[in-house]
């Protein structure tokens, strides 16, 4: 079966994640430097497999300080990991516009394999432009741990300063290569 490829839209598509803070909130952030390439069954334009980049140094929590000591050596070590990737290597159709998306993440050095649950993935709809476009809401959960982010510090009130459970939030789109 052939496919299509489809290359993300870094000015329509987000990355975005949220860890416990202090065991009573969450902190919130993003990822702006994103890109990417999907691969669609022709016949039936149904997921194939994914490829995706995030430039490290991009990451906003909205704290300038919180953000480069995100970049440091104490996390991402943006400098010595400048990407963080994803490579799927399973497709699971699970329902109309649902997937579970298995694949190699790579990130600050350590590549484990996580599944993504697209909970939303739309048709193909063509843009004022006359580009065609598809979109994908997916989701995941990971510990930070697994990928060597180990830093935290005590609280005296007990617990830690940040959780090692990291939800991570896909909201893109991506334009059919000519």
């Amino acid at each position: 079966m052939s496919t299509t490829t489809w290359n993300l839209d870094p000015a329509h598509s987000t990355a975005e994640f949220k860890v416990r803070h202090m065991m009573i909130s969450w902190v919130k952030g993003k990822f702006t430097g994103l890109s990417g390439v999907l691969a669609l069954h022709e016949s039936d334009h149904t997921l194939h497999e994914v490829d995706a980049t995030i430039d490290a140094a991009t990451i906003s929590t909205g704290a300038d300080d919180r953000d480069n000591h995100l970049k440091s050596t104490d996390f991402f070590d943006a400098a010595q990991f400048p990407t963080i990737t994803f490579k799927s290597t399973r497709v699971e159709p699970k329902g109309k516009g649902e997937f579970a998306v298995t694949g190699d993440l790579t990130m600050h050095g350590v590549t484990k394999p996580v599944t993504f649950a697209v909970e939303e993935f739309s048709d193909p709809a063509k843009d004022p432009w006359g580009n065609l476009r598809v979109g994908l809401i997916a989701g995941t959960k990971v510990n930070r741990k697994d990928f060597g982010l180990n830093w935290n510090a005590a609280l005296e009130t007990g617990g830690v300063l940040v959780g090692e459970d990291v939800t991570i939030t896909l909201d893109v789109q991506f334009v059919k290569a000519a």
